[in-house]
């Protein structure tokens, strides 16, 4: 089929569906078909290689016996599609057994449909959207690559379907990421709010590449665990593995905050984690009590950074994106996380990402933290972290802001990939703008923990959405608040004056 056409041709079908309301539950209603007709390719794999193979589906529920359209007229259609897809494979699906001796291969089914909808009313049209799918022939190695590239489309789609953009993440940002971290055969990554697994496929393309025995293409496929919270994308996600020959995808469908993280030991921690933590989020009293209470974080960005680094293995390397208010907070846990960054870890380097990467869905500016589990040679007392550098990617010639129509791209992360390799500070001596400089860890700590280092120039204020301003003003008004309580604490200790 002409696979250039394949989402314009399921897009124009729904469209005449009453059960369709939306961009959000159209992608929904894709994802779930999409992975019943991969996982169905999956297992004719699974029957060639192994002797003796049981699905886990029954096989009135396979997507072979149920969807397909032999062209004979014998077809499921209209009101008895219907009436099957509501009435018996959504209740099966949903009441599969899991045990914890479920292969995990077989488990996935099961917890991808936990929390899925159907949501089209015209058995006629539904029957179309499925004659549609079941055309691409993901057998065919040219066309099952080709539509990993599609694949990339209606994940990109996410971000304009509501609250779901958060769960994607430019390809270039997790590709640049992954090529930066250096993938070794035999390491496992990790990533706590993995959404629709962009890190992990750009993780596993990186690792690919240095594949050459069977050996290490096992070790390739056991490489990877993520976790995601929300249904819609875990489910993607799982598809998503699938289709880059992950059989049996370590990925959860849980919440990686409702962890005590004190109770983490070395199992439960990995060689890299790569991850865009959500932000903006407040957490509630229930799950700040998993956290030690200098830590405890309502910030959801901060409380993933504590288990970033209760989870990252001793030597182990992490790379994390995280929101401005990250940087220049001072909130007390803030405080506390961010030291404990530069006593515990080796937060080598700091990228400034220009503020638009995630337009047109949001204008907060956000910034690349890799660092490491060790001790930096030459580190004071007290400290692992020896320096930290941070660099400022500006915006590419002939760029104002990147747009859906204008988005970043792999080269325009060259200017970093030319200066990772080649530290050096780059001030104007006319301006004295900062563009890269380097701290060391006493030096971070004496300007009070504030990472909001090597700025950007503001040439003229942005307009931000109602939201996104208010977000702003409420962490910048914290951080005055708390900049005011601290200086009046010092002038009362000063002064001698206890204040009931």
């Amino acid at each position: 089929m002409a696979l250039t056409n394949f989402v314009k041709n399921i897009r124009n079908i729904m469209r005449n569906d009453a059960g369709i309301n939306g961009d959000a539950q159209r992608i929904e209603q894709i994802a779930w078909m999409l992975f019943l007709k991969v996982y169905d390719e999956k297992e004719n794999d699974w029957e060639f290689n192994e002797d003796n193979y049981q699905s886990f589906i029954p096989e009135q529920c396979r997507w072979r016996n149920w969807a397909k359209d032999d062209g004979t007229g014998e077809a499921l259609t209209a009101d008895r599609l219907l009436d099957f897809v509501d009435n018996t494979l959504f209740p099966t699906l949903k009441g599969l057994e899991v045990t914890p001796q479920t292969p995990m291969r077989s488990a996935i089914v099961r917890t991808t449909f936990e929390n899925a909808n159907q949501y089209m009313k015209d058995g006629v049209l539904l029957r179309q959207v499925l004659n549609v799918i079941d055309g691409l022939d993901l057998s065919s190695y040219e066309e099952s690559h080709a539509f990993g590239e599609i694949y990339e489309s209606i994940l990109k789609e996410m971000q304009s379907a509501g609250t779901a953009g958060e769960f994607y993440t430019p390809r270039a940002l997790t590709d640049f990421m992954a090529e930066i971290i250096q993938p070794q055969v035999g390491e496992r990554v990790a990533d706590f709010a993995c959404g629709t697994g962009g890190f992990l496929t750009s993780w596993l393309k990186a690792l690919d590449k240095k594949v050459t025995t069977a050996e290490d293409r096992e070790a390739y496929a056991q490489s990877i665990y993520g976790i995601e919270k929300k249904q819609f994308p875990y489910m993607l996600c799982v598809t998503n593995m699938l289709l880059h020959d992950i059989d049996s995808p370590k990925v959860y469908h849980d919440n990686s905050l409702t962890k005590d993280v004190l109770n983490y030991t070395d199992d439960d921690r990995f060689d890299v984690i790569l991850m865009n933590p959500p932000y903006g989020g407040n957490e509630k009293n229930d799950v700040k009590r998993h956290f030690p209470s200098d830590l405890a974080s309502s910030e959801t960005a901060d409380l993933f950074m504590v288990v970033i680094q209760y989870r990252l293995a001793e030597h182990g390397r992490a790379a994390v994106i995280l929101p401005d208010g990250f940087l220049f907070g001072t909130d007390n846990a803030k405080l506390a996380i961010k030291e404990r960054l530069l006593r515990h870890f080796n937060l080598h380097t700091i990228i400034r990402l220009p503020g638009s990467i995630f337009s047109p869905y949001t204008s907060i500016a956000t910034n690349i933290l890799f660092f490491n589990n060790e001790h930096a040679e030459g580190a004071q007392e007290g400290f692992a972290t020896k320096e930290t550098w941070f660099y400022r990617l500006d915006m590419p010639e002939g760029y104002k802001h990147f747009s859906k129509t204008k988005p970043m791209l792999a080269a325009h992360c060259q200017p970093i990939r030319d200066w990772w390799n080649n530290r050096h500070e780059i001030i104007d001596a006319d301006t004295a703008d900062e563009k890269a400089r380097c701290f060391t860890a006493q030096q971070l700590l004496d300007a009070g923990l504030n990472f909001d280092q090597c700025k950007f120039p503001k040439d003229e204020e942005e307009v931000l959405r109602p939201e996104e301003l208010l977000q702003q003003y409420h962490a910048q008004r914290t951080a005055l608040d708390k900049k005011i309580d601290q200086t009046l604490a010092e002038i009362q200790q000063m002064l001698g004056i206890e204040i009931k």
